[in-house]
């Protein structure tokens, strides 16, 4: 790893909470598997820095909430590469499409890479109540993410009656939420099913997204240079004085024609 990615890695740890042993023992038991934000950072360093991806030739994409929360995670990532590009909207939805993804690929540096991430984001108390979280400078423990706690609503409406009749499918002064309404849709079952919805709720979502950039990535891959790492997974929010956590469902390389060359997940979640 060059010494300057190394000075930026510590530089963007040094910002980091310390790691909590008991409120990891929290988050585990809600989301398995998830890596706190200093361990995720430190492990996609190495790994991409192997593959290649050094901030000089990497372009950061991003497909988040627009929840400043959300941000968290994307300011650290950007003070490794430097350079990003914001594909997401509410609940961390692919809102610019083809032509803001194609838009992306022309940014890229000339024989360089893309970096894109994307997740839909949950809260976590430090009591560990799901779908809640604490902000910096605000009493109120706050609900996260408003956007698709708003969706499972709407759909909860639907599916055990209480949704009013309505002509206005989407109104333009809200088309954000009422497409993400309708694209949660299709998980109505499996959430009224689930044991804890606001765990199921980002799954769902998360599974909807992952269809999407899939889609996305297949139209556009020709505008690719050398090619687009790729990391799916859900954001999960904590309050100020705790480490934000990221459960990684995806981690591919994908070369310019759209084909998976290599599945860097089991490396990311090797102990």
């Amino acid at each position: 790893m060059p010494s300057s990615m190394k000075e930026k890695l510590a530089n963007v740890l040094h910002e980091l909470p310390k790691e909590d042993e008991k409120f990891d023992v929290i988050v585990q038991d809600a989301f398995p598997g998830a890596l706190s934000n200093r361990k995720l950072l430190t492990k996609l360093v190495d790994i991409l820095e192997k593959k290649g991806f050094y901030e000089e030739n990497t372009l950061l994409a991003t497909s988040l909430c627009c929840d400043e929360l959300a941000r968290k995670l994307e300011s650290r990532l950007n003070g490794l590469y430097g350079h990003h590009f914001a594909l997401g909207g509410l609940s961390g939805f692919p809102f610019a499409g083809f032509t803001g993804f194609a838009a992306m690929t022309a940014h890229i540096p000339d024989n360089g890479f893309c970096f894109c991430v994307y997740a839909p984001h949950v809260g976590i108390t430090k009591d560990g109540v799901i779908g809640r979280v604490e902000r910096k400078g605000i009493a109120l423990v706050d609900t996260c993410c408003g956007s698709a706690i708003k969706a499972s609503s709407y759909v909860y409406k639907i599916t055990h009656g209480g949704a009013e009749i309505s002509t206005d499918i989407q109104e333009f002064t809200d088309f954000q939420q009422s497409a993400v309404n309708e694209l949660i849709l299709p998980h109505a079952h499996n959430l009224s099913e689930a044991k804890d919805r606001m765990v199921a709720l980002p799954f769902a979502i998360y599974e909807t997204q992952d269809l999407l950039m899939r889609k996305i990535i297949k139209r556009g891959s020709l505008g690719l240079k050398r090619g687009i790492a790729i990391l799916g997974g859900i954001q999960i929010n904590t309050s100020p004085e705790t480490l934000d956590y990221f459960l990684p469902l995806r981690f591919e390389l994908i070369n310019y024609r759209g084909e998976v060359e290599e599945d860097l997940l089991p490396l990311l979640m090797k102990e």
